[in-house]
């Protein structure tokens, strides 16, 4: 937890260098955790709509973002 810690504390640096990569990281890390959080979701019977719910946005907006394999777990490389 301590590299999340660093992360947000580099976010708010002066250098915007230094920032900017932080933001990137922790953005990338919230999509991850989305994302496994709707597979947990959707493997425990949630709907989309319930999920759409949590993360207020449209059912279908997360629909096309994590349905049919398409989720950003499935397109890492």
């Amino acid at each position: 937890m301590s590299d999340t810690a660093q992360l947000a504390s580099d976010a708010s640096s002066r250098d915007p260098s230094v920032g900017l990569r932080a933001v990137r990281a922790l953005r990338m890390l919230v999509e991850r955790l989305e994302a496994l959080q709707v597979e947990n979701a959707r493997e425990q019977g949630w709907s989309w709509q319930e999920i759409a719910h949590c993360l207020e946005v449209s059912r279908q907006a997360v629909h096309k973002k994590y349905a049919g394999g398409r989720g950003l777990l499935r397109r890492e490389k």
